[in-house]
């Protein structure tokens, strides 16, 4: 689990009545971050910072939530947690903590009136531990389905799912909460999802039918020991979607705000394409765990 990474801690909100919920991963001092989405319908909070040549390059928290856009306020309570535990980006006037956030619909799952809030964020903050965690229908997968191309009715359980991948000394984990148009892909190489798309999910043109296809989004976290730059952190997130597209299938539809965020929280000196490789199998795994 995402854990192994060390520093690493996450924590939950569960809302099990409303079927929504948040994930808050808190980072070590220090931690170097980049990200990337490729979904048509992302959801995002600071988002724009993590790109090369962007003078921020350190994060503290990434919250994964729940709520669609109004499940983004869980963030402004990590943001709290954050300053008074003294983490943020110094500047002349006190810290500013850096709190990216990526949000799934999931309002149309239980109570779409229940929506991750500030208090949400800052009750998963303080309860982060660096230890095992619940995974599967917690946090900001408590309200997540999968399979939605072959209509509403026809849409699975979804969740949060978690996977290691080592070599020596390097780790790479990956956190993925999993809430996509695209069905899962039972093993690798195994042929391709049947594209039975229901009439009540079907596209015309670009765009997907209002309300058919647009609860969904596959947003996840990938966390390392290695010592990377910003623009290798960059082409780890990228890595990252390459395991989405290995098993999910669509990935990244019209639909989809599928977005991942990369971040190098140790010292270890490795090749980045090492990392590139681990981080596309854990987030394979993770996907696959999170389904299962």
């Amino acid at each position: 689990m995402i854990t192994d990474v060390a520093g690493v801690r996450v924590g939950h909100w569960t809302d099990s009545v409303g079927l929504t919920g948040c994930t808050v991963v808190l980072l070590p001092p220090g931690t170097v971050a980049s990200g990337e989405v490729r979904g048509g319908a992302p959801g995002t909070r600071e988002f724009a910072l993590l790109q090369p040549g962007r003078l921020v390059d350190r994060v503290d928290a990434v919250v994964l939530t729940g709520g669609s856009a109004f499940g983004l306020a869980a963030c402004d309570g990590v943001v709290r947690w954050c300053e008074e535990h003294g983490a943020g980006f110094p500047t002349s006037a006190g810290v500013v903590p850096i709190v990216v956030g990526m949000v799934l619909f999931d309002l149309a799952v239980g109570d779409a009136a229940a929506r991750p809030d500030a208090a949400a964020g800052y009750s998963a903050a303080q309860h982060a531990a660096d230890g095992p965690f619940p995974a599967g229908r917690v946090g900001a997968g408590t309200g997540a389905t999968f399979a939605k191309l072959h209509g509403p009715t026809a849409a699975k359980p979804g969740g949060l799912g978690t996977a290691t991948e080592r070599a020596d000394e390097l780790v790479v984990s990956a956190l993925v909460a999993v809430n996509a148009v695209g069905d899962h892909r039972p093993a690798p190489n195994d042929g391709f999802v049947p594209w039975n798309v229901a009439p009540d999910a079907t596209f015309h043109g670009t765009k997907p039918v209002v309300g058919k296809l647009l609860e969904n989004t596959t947003i996840g976290v990938v966390a390392t020991n290695a010592r990377l730059d910003k623009l290798a952190c960059h082409l780890v997130a990228q890595s990252a979607h390459d395991g989405l597209a290995r098993a999910i299938e669509p990935a990244h539809t019209i639909a989809d705000g599928d977005a991942f965020v990369a971040a190098a929280a140790g010292a270890i000196e490795t090749q980045p394409e090492l990392v590139r490789a681990l981080a596309a199998r854990a987030v394979e795994s993770a996907i696959r765990n999170a389904v299962s």
